[in-house]
């Protein structure tokens, strides 16, 4: 049975640890200067390095040559503390989900006294230390508080704020964070490469947005594809089908029949992802997410190139094209009806009814829930508007008459006047008889 993608590259040193640096720097800065704590506190999301980490830190601390920042990766506790290495006495793993209570705090509280059998240090990796109740922790205090010289304490977990505060007062708290999506790139890219595995780029996006942030996840979702994989690879078409993302034709056909007020196109884009047999919420989820790509390329034209909009180049110029079409309002605008209606599609009956009311509300203006709505579509209107007059052609201009000679202008009408106008001749006076 051939080990999961994240087992087997899972990082052996620190300077393998990808997105990290603001943990794994000053970590390995203590470690080369001798400074070693007796309890530290690893938190963050899920899959982000904190467990290999701690294996790492007991690892660097238990060399023949440490502590050190750099494991020698030949000493015997080196060998044996490897990613796939059997392990060692001295560094014990314990899940707090199925070992949390009182009479395990107890238990490792007594082992914790005895002297390592062959290393520098005895270790205990508390995982998911969140779970450890509330008497599990006062038994554990005293000896995390005031520990042995040999003694080193590793908390991980996900909610930091859930350990008791007294035992997170006497550790060194590391917060890992969630891997920038650049990072993710290169680090499935390099497992691809030493996989040997043939990987479309338009895939990686999808995988990275699937994983969420999160290394092990990312990686899950990249071994299911290869396990997948036919004779050309991993392709995009395989990609979207299994992993249930929105094609991005569809985003691009609804976002262009809404920028110009197509409700034909935009109704007809709904009924052919419902006939593909996608599912209405996730394709609300990925137009949001298109919506968000083009209020930053709106706001930041260079957004693609900063690293701010993560996609394939073809399908960033249509997303260019899509933001110069569309206002900054009317984005904002189409982003909130969206949002509020994935709040009201959650656990909905009619998924497919609820999306045709968002997109009723988005072509029309003045279909505004609440008068705090009122503003984003005005401004929506003016922004079309705005866009008419931009677009419209020119009028040719008007033609000027040619003004002729005052004598010449009145002699047509002095031909034209009725003959009561005309002055009458003189006529001669009778002579008078005499």
């Amino acid at each position: 049975m051939a080990l999961a993608l994240y087992r087997k590259y899972r990082p052996a040193t620190f300077a393998e640890v990808v997105g990290q640096e603001h943990v794994t720097v000053p970590l390995r800065t203590a470690l080369a200067a001798g400074r070693v704590n007796h309890a530290y506190l690893f938190s963050g999301p899920r899959g982000c390095g904190k467990t290999s980490s701690a294996r790492i830190l007991a690892r660097s601390l238990n060399c023949e040559q440490g502590p050190t920042d750099e494991p020698c990766g030949v000493c015997n506790s080196c060998v044996q503390l490897a990613p796939n290495g059997p392990g060692s006495v001295d560094v014990t793993e314990l899940d707090a989900a199925s070992h949390g209570g009182v009479d395990d705090a107890r238990e490792l509280r007594d082992r914790a006294f005895y002297a390592p059998a062959g290393s520098r240090y005895r270790v205990f990796i508390v995982d998911e230390a969140h779970m450890v109740t509330t008497q599990g922790f006062n038994a554990l205090l005293k000896i995390v508080e005031e520990p042995p010289e040999h003694l080193v304490f590793i908390f991980a977990t996900t909610e930091p704020d859930k350990v008791l505060a007294t035992i997170r007062s006497r550790t060194h708290h590391y917060p890992f964070r969630l891997i920038p999506p650049g990072a993710m790139r290169d680090l499935l890219e390099r497992n691809c490469a030493a996989e040997g595995a043939v990987v479309e780029p338009a895939v990686f996006p999808l995988v990275i947005r699937a994983g969420g942030g999160s290394a092990r996840d990312t990686q899950s979702v990249l071994d299911q594809l290869l396990a997948g994989a036919g004779p050309e690879g991993v392709t995009y078409e395989r990609a979207v089908s299994l992993l249930g993302v929105t094609d991005s034709a569809l985003i691009d056909d609804m976002v262009d029949g809404l920028a110009a007020g197509d409700a034909a196109a935009v109704y007809a884009t709904v009924d052919r992802l419902v006939e593909a047999g996608h599912d209405p919420r996730r394709f609300a989820s990925d137009l949001l997410d298109r919506l968000r790509d083009l209020v930053l390329l709106r706001a930041v034209p260079e957004a693609g190139a900063r690293g701010l909009v993560n996609a394939p180049a073809d399908e960033l110029d249509s997303m260019t094209r899509q933001a110069a079409q569309l206002g900054p309002g009317t984005l904002s605008r189409y982003a909130e009806i969206v949002h509020t209606g994935l709040v009201e599609m959650r656990g909905a009956t009619a998924p497919r009814l609820l999306l045709e009311l968002l997109c009723a509300r988005m072509l029309l203006p003045g279909a505004v829930p609440t008068d705090a709505a009122a503003d984003s579509a005005v401004i929506q209107r003016l922004e079309a508007m705005e866009r008419r007059i931009t677009n419209a052609p020119a009028a040719p201009p008007a033609a000027q008459p040619t003004p002729a000679p005052r004598a010449a202008a009145l002699e047509p009408a002095r031909a034209a006047a009725p003959e009561v106008l005309r002055p009458e001749p003189a006529r001669p006076e009778p002579a008078r008889p005499a």
